[in-house]
């Protein structure tokens, strides 16, 4: 019996020890000082994600993390940047968040870490309801906006490729985000182009707060599809 009275604390108390463990921890403490604090965001111009046009930021995840700030009653302090002095500034902890409509295949992830993707957009080939085409799209015209990256990837493929300031102001195939279709009021061929997963980025080991974050992501992701149906054009 007294062998049973001496081994039971010792397991209760490495079994409390290995849980606490498994909790996320914030070794700077970043969460705890953003909650009913400050959020220090890093932006960087990328439409529609981030507009720097005006005297604050504007755009789909500036919409996003205002909702986020609202929930943590935290002001925000923007911070603007390049990409790569985006990276620079999370790798040194002097902003807490990185928004720029960066995807997961972005090149700085030895500076930040990215949150798991938050929502997938593709680059498509869409047509007028009365413009059907084949999924073959080799040698047809199709316009797409100058200096977008959906430009680039047209310009791989096998199309004759078009290039125009306003896809809203021409007819036939276009190349555009899939989430303008609607809006364009168009027909989405089943072409493909590209898929890209957007991410986020906080500073490497602030694991509560990163979290934190996902989660506000996770449980919002009609909210930010909503967003971005009324931030996109």
């Amino acid at each position: 019996m007294r062998w049973n009275r001496l081994v039971v604390p010792l397991v209760i108390c490495v079994t409390f020890t290995t849980t606490a463990c498994d909790i996320p921890r914030d070794p700077e403490g970043t969460l705890d000082d953003v909650t009913g604090g400050t959020m220090r965001v890093g932006v960087t111009a990328n439409e529609p994600w981030v507009v720097l046009a005006g005297t604050e930021p504007r755009g789909v995840e500036v919409e996003i993390v205002k909702l986020f700030a609202e929930e943590l009653d935290a002001d925000i302090e923007w911070f603007e940047h390049s990409e790569e002095g985006l990276a620079h500034a999370i790798e040194m902890r002097t902003v807490d968040l990185a928004i720029g409509g960066f995807t997961s295949t972005n090149m700085w992830s030895s500076k930040v870490t990215w949150t798991h993707p938050y929502l997938t957009t593709q680059i498509v080939v869409a047509v007028p309801s009365d413009h059907p085409v084949d999924e073959d799209i080799t040698g047809l015209e199709v316009a797409v906006e100058k200096g977008t990256g959906a430009a680039g990837v047209l310009e791989k493929t096998d199309a004759e490729v078009v290039l125009v300031d306003d896809v809203a102001q021409v007819d036939g195939p276009r190349a555009i985000e899939s989430y303008l279709v609607d809006d364009l009021d168009l027909d989405d061929t089943g072409v493909r182009l590209e898929e890209s997963d957007q991410v986020m980025g906080v500073p490497h080991g602030e694991n509560a707060w990163l979290t934190k974050l996902e989660r506000f992501l996770l449980t919002h992701t009609e909210t930010i599809d909503e967003i971005l149906e009324t931030e996109d054009m």
